[in-house]
């Protein structure tokens, strides 16, 4: 990435289901990634937004008796309250509805189509509508769709198709010789895997309009509409920039530091988005970052299962910032996760109640009781050893969590908040061996002032480190330790009792 910026996009996410965790996990992840580059003095763009065309949106506006617009209209405001309550600091909310989006898909038509990579042909094959996606016969092994298992449905109809298959070898070794563009590892392996064992197929990018009028209208064809997929993907430009008269795409953010997004959606924007860009002669983004599912015991959450868990729920039961620290804590970010309430209670009573709130109030009562409030100004050098062990953490973590943060450690949010916890307990214990009590009783005044005041930079240190994470929290213990007095407030985490 640029010295100077960083630019982070969330899948635009399809507005036919209401949110999810697995929704929610993205962008609390995103918004993690963006809060800490912008403490660390970068400029960032932070996009999300909504994906608004398509069969089941224009199915499911019928089905409610309302026009495709307004039911997107309806739709957004879901997600946009959502990823308020839930503290997300994006920058800008695409839209595929929206004109500058329209543009600029239709120009990226009109140029591919000047320059060759589209052409028209008759389409004969199986379609499935929940994931809006053609297959081949050859892709087959029986008639449900290879991603979600419902039934395919047999279409023959004449279509435009985009040259996918002509970029395939470019694609392999553009993978191989790009070691950050896909992550983690075993993603990039199964991509690999998936263009070397496969004949990639031309890409139909377009719909009939007698069958699906709710799109955007090509171009150079007024009976056909633009595909969801390839109307999706170029929300990434849309949003930041524009093409010039000699068909140059031209932004100040482009390109893409990171495309977050699950792994379901691997095969479009590691495959098809790549492809496109190239023939666009648009530089690729940095990297794809597709992380692992939230799953709800050994099954993926969905809504025909009736397994989803809603976001908001979790927040107003457990706390926003409990919430974010959950998920970005509990499983190593790529993996899959194993979502229950209990988890979820563990984590607050042991790691924010015990340790993080256990530390910072008694911190503060003892500051309230043996300095009447004021923070002690004493920094003396000592040679016992639990002090010089936290003096060493303070100042290793911002050195280790800038290394944890970025594509090439995968993101490793899991590992920034065990590093931080690995400070807040060495500070918890160094309170209990010190036993500051005794040091009132002996009168060692001087001592005792120090012993705050290390623990005071340690609380600072965690908070500041905490802030892109538990951003509520984080800026709620700062403004406690002041810069010269505390200002104490309540403990920070409630224990709930484990049922």
């Amino acid at each position: 990435m640029s010295k100077d910026k960083f630019y982070i996009t969330t899948p635009i996410y399809y507005i036919n289901a209401s949110p999810h965790i697995g929704h929610s996990y993205t962008n609390i992840a995103s918004d993690c990634l963006a809060r800490y580059y912008r403490l660390k003095g970068y400029k960032v763009h932070f996009l999300t937004g909504t994906d608004e065309h398509g069969q089941k949106v224009q199915q499911s506006a019928i089905n409610k008796g309302l026009q495709p617009r307004d039911f997107a209209d309806k739709a957004v405001l879901v997600f946009k309250e959502l990823w308020q309550k839930l503290n997300i600091s994006y920058d800008d909310f695409v839209r595929t509805t929206d004109e500058r989006h329209i543009k600029i898909v239709q120009r990226a038509l009109e140029i591919l189509y000047r320059r060759g990579r589209l052409y028209e042909d008759l389409y004969e094959g199986w379609y499935c509508t929940p994931c809006e996606t053609f297959w081949q016969e050859t892709q087959l092994d029986s008639q449900n769709c290879p991603d979600c298992k419902r039934p395919l449905e047999k279409i023959t109809e004449k279509n435009y198709f985009f040259k996918l298959s002509e970029y395939q070898n470019w694609l392999i070794e553009y993978i191989k010789n790009h070691a950050n563009f896909i992550r983690p590892l075993n993603r990039r392996q199964e991509v690999l895997s998936f263009l070397e064992l496969n004949k990639l197929v031309d890409l139909c990018i377009s719909r009939p309009k007698e069958r699906l009028s709710w799109g955007i209208p090509l171009p150079f064809s007024k009976e056909h509409v633009t595909y969801v997929w390839f109307d999706a993907l170029i929300n990434y430009l849309s949003a930041v920039g524009t093409f010039d008269a000699n068909d140059s795409y031209q932004s100040e953010w482009w390109p893409a530091d990171v495309h977050l997004i699950g792994k379901d959606i691997l095969r479009q924007h590691a495959i098809y988005w790549p492809i496109i860009l190239h023939a666009l002669d648009i530089e690729l983004p940095q990297t794809i970052f597709a992380h692992g599912w939230w799953l709800v015991g050994e099954s993926k959450m969905s809504k025909s299962r009736g397994n989803v868990i809603s976001p908001l729920e979790m927040a107003d039961n457990y706390g926003i910032d409990v919430y974010r620290y959950f998920l970005l804590r509990d499983v190593p970010f790529g993996h899959d996760g194993n979502f229950s309430e209990a988890a979820i209670v563990k984590r607050l009573n042991s790691d924010l109640a015990n340790d993080l709130g256990n530390l910072v109030y008694r911190t503060l009562t003892m500051i309230e009781k043996y300095f009447d409030g004021r923070i002690p100004n004493v920094d003396l050098a000592t040679n016992e050893p639990q002090a010089k062990k936290i003096i060493e953490r303070i100042e290793l973590l911002p050195k280790e969590i800038v290394l944890y943060l970025t594509a090439n450690s995968d993101f490793d949010f899991s590992l920034v908040l065990e590093k931080v916890w690995e400070l807040i307990n060495l500070a918890n214990k160094y309170i209990e061996d010190t036993k500051p009590w005794n040091l009132v009783k002996e009168r060692k005044e001087e001592q005792l002032k120090a012993f705050i005041n290390l623990l005071v930079k340690a609380i600072r240190e965690v908070s500041n480190e905490l802030l892109p994470f538990m951003p509520s929290t984080a800026t709620s213990i700062l403004e406690q330790f002041g810069k010269e007095n505390i200002i104490k407030g309540k403990p920070l985490f409630p224990r709930i009792i484990e049922k």
